[in-house]
């Protein structure tokens, strides 16, 4: 049974419910039903038209549900006479899919899930199991989403930037289970740009190359954290950095910059030096200045803070950290690597433990314990 490909026609099968009048939610239940019947039927039976088949069978199973619901007598004029089989038809309704699914009424968690179903053919155990959440817990939030995009026109123009923070979402939440949220983002983000021509697509994309480029080396063989800079840059996927740099140049061409583009170009240059004292830590500090501009975000502000701390030199980190507020998310574990960079390891030691506090998971947490440990016992010594 070919998984990736069923996956792959999910969102252009259920585009084609959609435009022949199923609402949305009816129409991705009739998809989910179609899926299955094709894993069982599909190993001893496979079509030669695997897209026309699903659109078939999914198609009958909505016509099956509307008619069997009295509370929707009213739409038996849009589905009383069955399309005939032949070829589905060549327009891809995948763009207008993530648009919907990244709907603005929509909380990001569930916008996020009902990507992952609709467009990514996940199914529901799948996705609950990636964000470790009972599977009961996730098919109320599915279809609470559903019901709200439900009476959203088909044809209404979307919003790229909401799309984009959705499949960066999903990239950020890594893998756990059977799904690897990283990779399937990519595969998404690929999905996307490949419907759309638009440059922080590409910068989306790009970054997500980059970034996954350094997955293997992220964790110790004992699931601890690796710094940046201490990373093996000979385990660093090279084909992925090598695409991503391509199509990251191909963007920033046409002149029409955003924030994906710069912080793929901020990735590109920690990619680019051979070992962590070669970085172009200048240049990013630029990028970073390009980014404030462009989002003025806190969070932002604060990785600056870092990278002028290495341009620079630590007090210049410090300077540039004391202007933000202190209860941003790893405030405290930036002061106190600028502070051990700068001599005071006193300081340094007493703020790794008190960002270690305040960790947001564990693996970050058993990380800056280290090393408040570390610096006190090199200050006991």
């Amino acid at each position: 049974m070919n998984e990736a490909l069923l996956r792959s026609l999910t969102p252009s099968v259920l585009g084609i419910l959609v435009r022949r009048g199923a609402d949305f939610a009816a129409g991705e239940d009739a998809v989910q039903d179609a899926l299955v019947e094709a894993v069982r039927v599909w190993p001893t039976d496979p079509p030669r038209d695997p897209k026309g088949w699903l659109v078939t069978v999914a198609w009958r199973r909505f016509l099956d549900a509307t008619r069997a619901d009295a509370a929707r007598r009213r739409r038996e004029d849009l589905v009383d006479e069955e399309p005939a089989p032949g070829p589905t038809p060549a327009v891809d309704d995948t763009l207008q899919l993530y648009f919907l699914c990244a709907h603005p009424s929509l909380t990001p968690s569930s916008a996020v899930a009902l990507t992952l179903r609709a467009v990514g053919g996940l199914t529901t155990r799948q996705i609950a199991q990636a964000y470790l959440v009972p599977e009961a817990t996730m098919a109320q939030r599915i279809s609470r989403a559903k019901r709200t995009v439900s009476g959203v026109r088909f044809d209404q123009p979307g919003d790229v930037a909401t799309v984009l923070r959705v499949l960066y979402l999903v990239f950020n939440e890594g893998y756990s289970g059977d799904v690897d949220l990283a990779a399937e983002a990519i595969r998404l983000t690929r999905q996307l740009s490949a419907a759309i021509d638009h440059p922080e697509v590409a910068g989306l994309l790009a970054l997500m190359l980059l970034h996954h480029a350094r997955r293997a080396t992220r964790n110790a063989p004992d699931g601890s954290l690796v710094p940046l800079a201490e990373q093996d840059r000979g385990r660093w996927d090279t084909t992925s950095i090598a695409e991503g740099v391509q199509i990251l140049q191909a963007a920033l061409a046409r002149d029409r910059l955003g924030e994906f583009q710069a912080q793929a170009a901020i990735a590109a240059l920690h990619a680019d030096a051979p070992a962590a004292e070669e970085t172009d830590w200048v240049q990013i500090v630029e990028w970073y200045d390009e980014l404030v501009r462009l989002t003025d975000s806190p969070v932002v502000r604060l990785n600056r803070a870092v990278a002028v701390g290495e341009a620079d030199g630590p007090r210049a980190g410090l300077a540039a950290l004391a202007a933000l507020d202190d209860a941003l998310p790893r405030h405290t574990a930036v002061a106190a690597y600028l502070h051990e960079r700068d001599g005071d390891l006193a300081t340094a030691a007493r703020l790794y433990a008190e960002a270690a506090r305040r960790a947001p998971n564990l693996a970050e947490r058993d990380h800056l314990t280290r090393q408040a440990a570390r610096l006190n016992a090199g200050r006991g010594r």
